[in-house]
């Protein structure tokens, strides 16, 4: 190997690309090439580490307790921790014949004095995962990922007390150059817009002597000024509103208007929630499908984390999807059902459309069957619209997903006593519901009535909790990836990581009786009960975040639903291979955590 390509190389392991060019060079002047032969004990309990090792050829085996913790090959690095803290808790053996790199401890410890050095090596596994994730991410990576409120410009905010009269109040607000007046009164605050002076003064004739209060509209949608601007886009998307009033410390500070966000953002999401709320007929929802995917595209490109892009695509397909509602059950029906989405859809967590899962509640004492055309027809259009048919027919489509609350009942009680694996599946997938349409108080009575019937039956939740161990982690001993011949050498991410995470989560949602839908949400409330620590969670979310991002590369490339789950790691960058790697140690972590939680090896 050259000179060039020995720098090369050390370039390429992070954090040693951000040393200056002159500390490189000193530092390949200091760097020895070694080889070690099959089985040399490099570094225990016993033997202190003498170096940085940094692999060209060969590979090295970490264990601890004798049991295999990782393996390391070309272009991976060991062991900093042994050299800062003088002590390994396991050994590092030579697994295949070793040239490496070394870099002697003294001008290792030299090395980290420089603080990005420093602050990369000294971080516990969540802080140099998201490390990591943030570095992978640089060259897309731009203000839009961590832009706060606090860095747009804020308008100045009109507020006035209840008894103020609305020609003071308009005064005021031509004074500040305010686009809207806020209303303060004993407790709380209201909102005057230009559509209440509208309705209210120009057209129902109010006089402007009488007090603003009289005008004013309940429920002002606030965000704090050390906030995302992305939360602030969501607020807007979901509320249908032009604006949000901006609070620090529990005091209006000012307006963040929609034109200064979107001029800000530039991506059109709002655009296309005012298109879909504009829509009449289907052909006017077909024309926007392209741009929900131009949209997931240009997020992820300016280095979005794929949460937040769910979160912003979930709002608008679920907007899509009550609007069909509106376009096939007439108004007077509405009252008597529910609409409701499961899956990924039911979590907020669908980028790209996958098979839709959909059921519709109606009220008891209704007839059914009143329903039946309505919903073949909105099954037709979500197709028109490319929402794939699902192939286990779970869809309003289908009579068994059409049914009254006492019908749902029913069918609870049959999926928590067979116990079936079909009956397990069909469960799991409501767990997961989400009203999109008609009256949210059914799926209510029915999520309710699902928790109470899981209370305090952990024998009947373990049966549900087995399936994470349907799928083996595609994760070999070796810290390896075991790839599926019959599928072009690839992992399905879904199946050897995704499922476990995403299921096991749910089920410990349905032992403490937790309502949230969302993974990540389910995770923090899981650790808010102290169900698991606040490490562990986040050692989670960012393993969920990870494998979600992949995935949604994965799905963009797709030619098909079919191939979208699957991805070939020899086509990641180092350091998605080795973020993705961090990834499913976690799952098989969660996986030991739920064999001990509900006793999983006693379960037949």
């Amino acid at each position: 190997m050259s000179i060039l390509d020995q720098r090369k190389l050390i370039e390429s392991i992070h954090p040693f690309e951000l040393l200056s060019t002159t500390t490189l060079d000193n530092l390949m002047k200091k760097i020895d090439i070694a080889y070690y032969p099959k089985d040399t004990l490099l570094i225990s309990k016993n033997i202190p580490s003498i170096a940085f090792y940094i692999i060209i050829k060969g590979s090295v085996t970490e264990l601890i307790d004798e049991e295999i913790h990782n393996v390391y090959s070309h272009g991976d690095t060991f062991d900093a921790d042994a050299l800062i803290y003088g002590k390994c808790e396991g050994k590092f053996v030579v697994d295949e014949d070793l040239i490496c790199y070394e870099i002697k401890k003294d001008d290792f410890l030299e090395l980290m004095q420089n603080k990005n050095v420093q602050s990369y090596f000294l971080q516990d596994f969540v802080t140099r995962h998201q490390h990591l994730k943030n570095y992978d991410m640089q060259s897309d990576l731009s203000g839009f990922l961590i832009a706060k409120v606090s860095d747009i410009f804020i308008h100045k905010a009109c507020v006035v007390e209840e008894n103020v009269s609305i020609h003071a109040a308009l005064k005021k607000q031509e004074e500040l150059k305010a686009h809207v007046i806020i209303v303060k009164d004993a407790n709380d605050y209201s909102i005057v817009t230009d559509s209440d002076l509208r309705r209210h003064v120009l057209i129902g004739g109010v006089d402007t002597k009488d007090k603003i209060s009289k005008i004013a509209t309940k429920g002002l949608i606030s965000i704090d000024i050390e906030d995302f601007l992305f939360n602030a886009l969501l607020k807007m998307t979901q509320s249908e509103i032009k604006r949000v009033v901006v609070m620090q410390n529990s005091e209006i500070v000012g307006v963040l208007e929609q034109l200064d966000l979107l001029s800000y953002f530039a991506n059109h999401s709002h655009l296309v929630a005012v298109q879909i709320d504009k829509a009449v007929t289907i052909d006017d929802l077909k024309i926007l499908q392209d741009d929900l995917r131009n949209l997931i595209i240009t997020l992820r490109v300016k280095g979005v984390k794929v949460r937040y892009i769910t979160k912003l695509v979930s709002t608008l397909n679920l907007k899509v999807y009550k609007k069909v509602f509106d376009m096939c059950v007439d108004a007077p029906l509405q009252k008597d059902c529910a609409l409701i989405v499961m899956g990924s859809e039911g979590r907020d967590e669908q980028t790209i459309k996958s098979d839709q899962d959909n059921a519709l509640i109606i009220r008891d004492g209704l007839d059914v069957e009143i329903f039946t055309e309505s919903m073949m027809k909105l099954n037709s259009y979500l197709l028109e619209l490319g929402f794939p048919k699902c192939l286990g027919n779970v869809m309003v489509s289908n009579k068994f997903w059409r049914r009254n609350v006492a019908g749902y009942k029913e069918l609870i009680n049959e999926w928590t006593t067979s116990m079936s694996d079909t009956d397990v599946q069909n469960l799991s997938i409501f767990v997961d519901a989400k009203c999109v349409g008609g009256d949210a108080e059914l799926l209510s009575e029915l999520t309710a009535y699902l928790h109470h019937h899981f209370h305090q039956r952990d024998d009947v939740l373990a049966h549900v909790a087995k399936a994470v161990l349907n799928f083996d982690t595609p994760l070999s001993l070796f810290s390896g990836f075991v790839l599926e011949k019959e599928h072009q050498n690839k992992l399905d991410l879904k199946k050897g990581g995704i499922f476990a995470l995403v299921h096991g989560i749910r089920t410990l949602c349905l032992q403490y009786e937790i309502t949230q839908t969302n993974t990540i949400e389910r995770i923090k409330a899981l650790n808010n009960k102290g169900v698991i620590d606040k490490n562990f969670a986040t050692e989670l979310i960012e393993s969920f975040d990870t494998l979600s991002a992949i995935r949604l590369k994965a799905m963009l490339e797709a030619k098909t639903i079919d191939e979208s789950n699957y991805i070939n790691p020899r086509n990641l960058e180092k350091i998605q291979r080795d973020l993705l790697k961090d990834s499913f140690k976690i799952i098989n972590k969660f996986k030991k955590f739920m064999i001990f939680h509900f006793h999983l090896n006693m379960v037949a």
